[in-house]
C-alpha cells in the first residue's frame, strides 16, 4: 500500500466495534504506543472449552457509568510498559474495529483507564499501513 492510499486520521477519532454491540469508543491516537489499549474496569478470565477467556466490563463512553459486559478468547498476555515507565502484565484480546470506511482486526490490550481521558488508544501497530496521522485535526475518519 503506497502512502497515498492511507487513511488519514487526527489525533482523535471514533472507533466502532461490531462484536461488542456495534459500541462507540472515543480513541486517541498515540503514535507513542507501540500496542493498542481498552478501558476495562474490571476484567474476569474463566476457561471455555479448555480455552482461556476473559469476561470484561466496559464503559464505553466518557464521563458515564453505563457498562457493557462482554467476553473475548484470550489472544495473549503481554509485558506492557505504560506512560510513567511502570510494566504490568495485561491480558490481550483480539476484536474487529470499524475507523472512517476501514474495518480490521485489532489487537487490544486490557486496562483500567478511569483516571485517563480516553478510553482507547490506538497504537502504532494498529496505524501501520492503513493510516496516516495528521496530529493538527480531529475525527478526520468521520463520526
Amino acid at each position: 500500500m503506497t502512502e497515498h492510499s492511507l487513511g488519514i486520521v487526527g489525533w482523535r477519532e471514533w472507533g466502532t466495534f461490531p462484536d461488542i454491540g456495534n459500541e462507540r469508543v472515543k480513541i486517541k491516537v498515540d503514535t507513542g504506543a507501540k500496542t493498542s489499549c481498552l478501558h476495562a474496569f474490571k476484567i474476569k478470565p474463566f476457561q471455555k472449552e479448555n480455552q482461556k477467556w476473559v469476561r470484561v466490563w466496559l464503559h464505553p463512553e466518557q464521563d458515564s457509568d453505563r457498562e457493557v459486559v462482554c467476553e473475548f478468547l484470550v489472544f495473549d498476555r503481554r509485558d506492557v510498559s505504560d506512560s510513567g515507565g511502570h510494566v504490568t502484565k495485561r491480558y490481550v484480546i483480539k476484536t474487529p474495529i470499524l475507523i472512517g470506511d476501514q474495518l480490521f482486526d485489532i489487537e487490544l490490550t486490557l486496562t483500567n483507564r478511569d483516571h485517563m481521558k480516553f478510553r482507547m488508544l490506538l497504537g502504532r501497530r494498529a496505524l501501520a499501513g492503513r493510516f496516516l496521522v495528521n496530529s493538527a485535526e480531529s475525527f478526520l475518519a468521520g463520526e
